[in-house]
């Protein structure tokens, strides 16, 4: 027998450490698996429903084996849980001499010299900023990992983050005069020496794709690499593939220039107005956009008239900025650094201006202030796929959602990783006990622009039926606002809007309430684990098909037409169902939890493919009839009073 399913066996040595630890035959299987890929330096794939136990289940053979291991996960909410709560539970367990460490991206770690910068530099800087610096400081006095995560004080978009960590581009390595105290390349040594280290899936690839200095000795020092969430990791690795650029990098440079210049370098005149008068151009290239965030197709939208003399003048400035740095190369190490970052954007901006290579997709994403360029290699599965197969290493590929119909192909086609091993382990939750879905009749159609009052009214009927909490999640922002202004006007119970406040918080406040209602869009359909009568009932206002103009998936689709392949039912249609499965997925986390998913869209029964999406759903007890779903609700409510008593 192996050395894993003691672990997990009954007696074993997790049902003798953990209070209340049950052997899952699901979680042993996926365990042994995992064991099996680490020996035999393969590749496997593992969709591991709801109530699995699968971080339990990867953790234990990596803690067991002798080899290095890399943990990959979607969201730093995940990986600070892993780094903090389950990795030393099990490590004092099975490993206790094991080595753990936690690595973030750059922007992750306080950089004190870029704080002593702007301390020299805080007169310029508004009263807000100036408050915000003053806690900073406060605080890096205190501080042994320089994570700014400990920061609670401050929000993670205030204004004074960008000046008091790094980026790529402005750090200057080993000529830094605080080089032996920096606390990134503190975080990366101890990631070097560690056995297994945490990260995050970005920054897995950000190294991969870059190499950026230091953290690149660790990838390909590791022998296992594990991605948990791994439904993600395709769009992802196409990001970090690809090549970017925003206009927030050209402004940033365009300050760093002025700041300079006007403290050590005061007779750069000359580099100083260059440097505003670029600023402005790059803002004035912004203004052709529309003032509303939206995504493009780059290659279209260059083809216009002004936006063609817009973006010629940013060249021509730039090119004239580069210039006119150039003159002072040498004087200062931090303008050394400036003039690289500006003939490196410029390089860049010449390769985003060229729209014509084949098999990128050009496209454009803008915020209120700013715009980014992006060109996106349309597959990475020559790359990838290629890289996993001569890397001598064994990967594991884990979700609770990456099969469609109970095949991997999408999933595993994608990453180029054809040879990998796949197993499917279904939750061992009573689904058709706890849960029931409703697809309510008489529903107008999907794109009927006033379908928000009926879904108003079946949202209103539904809370005011369920004691406990409740999730609307929604594919378009347009429809989230539209129910929040109607719901505040008309329940009494707390209503929690995504943008409000961050994640986290808005997930701590919903979970504190046990009643409160809850509306999100698509961050909200994954990665949040509410358990109890906190959450009782999960709406969602339609199938969460891509938007028809995300420029990324148009060009895959005409890739695809151009190869003679259906793009609906081989790209639109596998991503709506993993979608709708990680929605779905909100509703049970327990085997005590009970509740009501609504869908709100008939296409789940008028069209072809709706059987597709409701056999990937957990096996659900199913109605028409909203009214069943209302007194499951209130049947749920009077079990747990019952219970109660």
């Amino acid at each position: 027998m192996s050395k894993v399913a003691d672990v997990f066996k009954p007696g074993g040595q997790l049902s003798a450490a953990i209070d209340g630890f049950q052997p899952r035959d699901a979680q042993l299987e996926m365990a042994t698996a995992i064991e099996k890929t680490i020996r035999a330096g393969r590749q496997l794939v593992v969709e591991a429903e709801t109530g699995t136990g699968k971080t339990f289940a990867y953790l234990a053979p990596i803690l067991l084996a002798k080899e290095k291991a890399i943990v990959s996960t979607g969201t730093k909410n995940l990986q600070e849980q892993l780094f903090h709560r389950d990795l030393p539970t099990l490590r004092k367990i099975l490993a206790p001499k094991k080595v753990i460490a936690l690595l973030k991206g750059r922007a992750n770690y306080l950089c004190i010299y870029r704080l002593e910068q702007a301390q020299q530099q805080a007169g310029q800087l508004p009263k807000t900023t100036q408050h915000q610096l003053l806690k900073v400081k406060r605080w890096s006095t205190m501080t042994r990992s320089g994570d700014i995560g400990e920061l609670n004080e401050l929000q993670e978009d205030a204004q004074v983050m960008p000046l008091v960590t790094s980026t790529k581009d402005n750090c200057l390595g080993r000529d830094c005069p605080v080089y032996d105290e920096c606390h990134l390349v503190t975080a990366r040594e101890e990631a070097k020496k560690a056995d297994i280290v945490v990260v995050n899936h970005h920054l897995f690839f950000a190294d991969l794709a870059v190499k950026d200095t230091g953290f690149g000795e660790i990838i390909p020092n590791s022998d296992v690499v594990v991605f948990d969430e791994a439904h993600q990791v395709p769009d992802i690795a196409s990001q970090y593939f690809g090549d970017a650029m925003s206009s927030r990098q050209l402004t940033e440079l365009c300050e760093e220039v002025t700041r300079l210049c006007l403290t050590e370098l005061k007779d750069l005149s000359q580099a100083t107005q260059m440097a505003r008068t670029f600023e402005q151009v790059v803002k004035d290239w912004r203004l052709q956009f529309p003032r509303d965030p939206m995504r493009g197709n780059w290659r279209e939208w260059r083809q216009q008239d002004a936006m063609q003399e817009a973006t010629s003048r940013v060249q021509e400035k730039l090119e004239t900025l580069v210039q006119v740095l150039r003159t002072a190369r040498g004087r200062h190490k931090d303008m050394d650094n400036l003039i690289e970052r500006a003939e490196e954007y410029l390089s860049l901006w010449q390769q985003l201006m060229d729209t014509d290579e084949t098999g990128y997709s050009y496209w454009f994403e803008t915020t209120v202030r700013h715009v980014v360029l992006h060109q996106t290699p349309l597959s990475v599965a020559k790359k990838f796929g290629g890289l996993v197969r001569h890397s001598q290493r064994s990967w594991v590929f884990t979700s609770a959602t990456i099969a469609v119909n109970e095949k991997f192909e999408h999933f595993t086609h994608r990453l180029g990783i054809y040879d990998a091993e796949t197993l499917l382990l279904a939750s061992p939750f009573n689904f058709a006990e706890q849960a029931l879905l409703c697809l309510p009749r008489y529903l107008p159609e999907a794109n009927d622009y006033n379908r928000h009052t009926l879904l108003a009214d079946i949202a209103q009927q539904c809370i005011d039926h369920n004691h406990g909490g409740t999730f609307l999640l929604f594919t378009s922002h347009r429809m989230l606002q539209q129910m929040a202004d109607f719901l505040r006007d008309r329940i009494d119970r707390k209503v929690l809007v995504q943008g409000d406040a961050g994640k986290t918080e808005l997930i701590n406040q919903f979970t504190k309430a046990a009643n409160a209602v809850l509306l999100g869009t698509s961050s909200f359909w994954e990665g949040v684990d509410v358990r109890g009568d906190a959450l009782r009932c999960v709406i969602i206002d339609k199938l969460p098909f891509a938007s028809p103009d995300d420029p990324l998936l148009n060009a895959r689709v005409e890739d695809a037409r151009l190869r003679g392949v259906d793009a609906f039912s081989t790209i639109q249609l596998p991503q709506a169902i993993i979608a709708l499965k990680q929605g779905a997925g909100r509703l049970i986390r327990d085997q005590r939890d009970r509740g009501v998913l609504i869908v709100c869209d008939n296409r789940l029964v008028n069209r072809y493919y709706g059987a597709r999406f409701l056999k990937s759903l957990p096996p659900m007890a199913r109605t028409r009839d909203l009214q069943k779903a209302l007194d499951f609700l209130d049947e749920s409510n009077h079990d747990k009073h019952t219970t109660g008593n």
